[in-house]
């Protein structure tokens, strides 16, 4: 279990987050819902290590820890809302670049995508570059990137921003499937019916 406690973060006179503590319980879907500016997408890039909070405390499995150990030690995962897909990479290169990186050798890497890839309805566009795939199927992308490897949590910031409406369902359903393979997950998210359909509880993040 992931825990955050008192965290604050200010861009210059403005306070973004005050004081904000919360349980990231394993196996479980949390989704971080609230109005647009309220902050949410700055609690996720602070558990994600991608910017630092102000003050507060972090604790993974009753160890304080940072979120930047975290993600050097492979714990979380990011979905991020514009996917972040390298246009002149192939799906397969997309999933296989980081693992690779990180000491996998390139036919584990490539055995892990593919399998990734079938398991998400995407083994036909192994080959294929990010230009020509739908809005549902780089979220499908994107989702098996992060999955390469094997982060502890997976963190979502708005994964059905940038997709027609009528694909919120799937998302959904992809998201409770990832959930039934036992990964915890962190979903932030301004439509409610969706954080109803996938999230075990919530936080409000509030101006």
């Amino acid at each position: 279990m992931l825990e955050l406690t008192g965290i604050t973060k200010q861009f210059d006179t403005q306070v973004v987050l005050k004081d904000v503590s919360l349980k990231i319980e394993d196996q479980k879907t949390l989704a971080i819902v609230g109005p647009s500016g309220a902050g949410k997408t700055t609690l996720l890039r602070i558990i994600a290590g991608l910017i630092t909070a102000d003050s507060g405390r972090f604790t993974w499995n009753g160890e304080a820890t940072t979120p930047a150990q975290l993600r050097k030690d492979g714990v979380i995962g990011v979905v991020f809302q514009s996917f972040e897909l390298f246009p002149n990479m192939t799906v397969l290169r997309n999933i296989t670049l980081a693992p690779t990186l990180q000491g996998l050798s390139a036919a584990d890497a490539k055995a892990r995508a593919l399998k990734l890839l079938a398991d998400l309805d995407l083994a036909d566009q192994a080959e294929a570059f990010p230009f020509s795939l739908s809005g549902g199927q780089k979220q499908r992308v994107a989702i098996a990137r992060a999955l390469a490897l094997n982060p502890k949590i997976l963190l979502y910031d708005e994964p059905t921003s940038a997709l027609d409406p009528n694909l919120r369902q799937s998302v959904a359903n992809l998201v409770n499937a990832v959930k039934a393979q036992g990964m915890t997950q962190v979903v932030v998210t301004h439509d409610m019916d969706f954080a109803q359909s996938v999230a075990d509880t919530t936080y409000t993040v509030t101006k």
